[in-house]
């Protein structure tokens, strides 16, 4: 069954979306969503050298451990909280529970907007500390992907430090896999909870954005993400068996918008937003034709919010959002909206149970290998 959304689907959204701007409408924006600044020119230089391509993998089994150069298949998992990884491990069952041998990810450390590139973290007025002290945006080292790598994994460079969280990349790793037995199979991670796209979301200055033309002399989250796949795709032996590997991007993996659906003018800008991202980590990956599939988690709402009146909406404008999320799949081709999300439960009022996250990677790798299936 197509991930794609329904034509009922996209018609509530629709509808939903209406609705709330009617609602809406007279009342004055929400702190923090009025428009910034006028945007100066991009200022990073997103190009990896790192191309797409068609070439088959190894012959034999590709995760033997044989020392040999290999061609592993780069998957790029990014976003904010959800995306980081509620999951407990505790919960998790036992043939989950451990290593995917074989499988390999470099999870790049997460870090406030203007950290790195000779800043120092903090001087971002009210960002959040990054999660490993004096280490740069988006170190890390390529490991065997285990449980481990939710909220609160951090990383130097050197070593990893392990959280009892996870996220969809468990999941997704097994499944992608068995679904490519062909292939070698790797993901670069790197996601922030609380970050919005827009730097007008309220939460922009507390968690960061990944808005592409922010501030040029402070790196924001899009810059720790190309940091992070500019580091990982640099790394010429991934499996550490003494042969140069070769990367082939081959999809992202999205999961955000909550903070953008916090504040009106965000939440209506969010398409064209994540659009321009979409793009920007297409082109780190070496896609500058922007044909990368791209798999789109729908953001929902616990509707646990007890100040919000008879809705319990956490998110005021997050219709706006997920009608967004919707058009963008439908315009590209691409792209694919994964929206089993409003099927979950959740672990408090912003973040999916145990289950959910196990289910979201499995869905999230059938719908980026049903793309690949089409292909552009």
């Amino acid at each position: 069954m197509s991930m794609r959304t329904t034509t009922s689907r996209r018609l509530a959204l629709a509808i939903s979306a209406a609705l709330l701007t009617l609602a809406s409408s007279g009342y004055p924006q929400d702190a923090g969503s009025e428009p910034g600044p006028s945007a100066p020119e991009p200022r990073i230089n997103l190009g990896s050298g790192v191309a797409p391509s068609s070439e088959p993998g190894p012959s034999g089994d590709p995760r033997s451990g044989v020392a040999e150069a290999k061609t592993f298949h780069i998957y790029y998992l990014g976003g904010q909280s959800n995306m980081d990884g509620f999951g407990t491990i505790a919960e998790l069952p036992a043939d989950l529970n451990q290593p995917v041998e074989g499988i390999y990810i470099y999870h790049g450390n997460t870090a406030p907007d203007g950290a790195g590139d000779g800043v120092q973290p903090g001087q971002h007025p009210g960002a959040q500390p990054d999660a490993q002290p004096g280490a740069q945006p988006g170190a890390g080292r390529w490991s065997i992907i285990k449980p481990g790598h939710g909220v609160g994994f951090r990383s130097d460079g050197e070593a990893n430090t392990y959280s009892d969280r996870f996220g969809v990349e468990l999941t997704f790793a097994r499944r992608i896999a068995a679904l490519h037995p062909d292939r070698n199979i790797a993901i670069i991670k790197y996601s922030r909870g609380g970050t919005s796209i827009s730097r007008a979301a309220r939460s922009a200055s507390r968690a960061g954005c990944w808005d592409p033309d922010f501030d040029p002399a402070v790196p924001n989250q899009l810059d720790h993400a190309v940091a992070t796949i500019k580091a990982a795709l640099a790394a010429g032996d991934i499996d550490g068996d003494g042969s140069a590997d070769t990367l082939i991007p081959a999809g992202i993996v999205w999961m955000q918008g909550e903070s953008d659906g916090a504040d009106r003018g965000p939440a209506q800008d969010y398409g064209e937003n994540l659009r321009r991202v979409m793009d920007a980590l297409s082109e780190a990956l070496g896609d500058s034709a922007h044909e990368l599939p791209v798999a789109i988690g729908l953001i929902s709402d616990s509707g646990r919010q007890p100040q919000a009146g008879e809705d319990g909406k956490i998110w005021d404008f997050g219709e706006h959002v997920r009608l967004a999320q919707a058009d963008y799949c439908d315009i590209e081709a691409r792209a694919v909206l994964v929206d089993s999300t409003d099927e979950y439960g959740y672990s408090d009022p912003y973040h999916y149970d145990t289950a959910g996250y196990i289910d979201l990677g499995r869905k999230f790798a059938e719908a980026i290998a049903g793309l690949e299936k089409k292909g552009p």
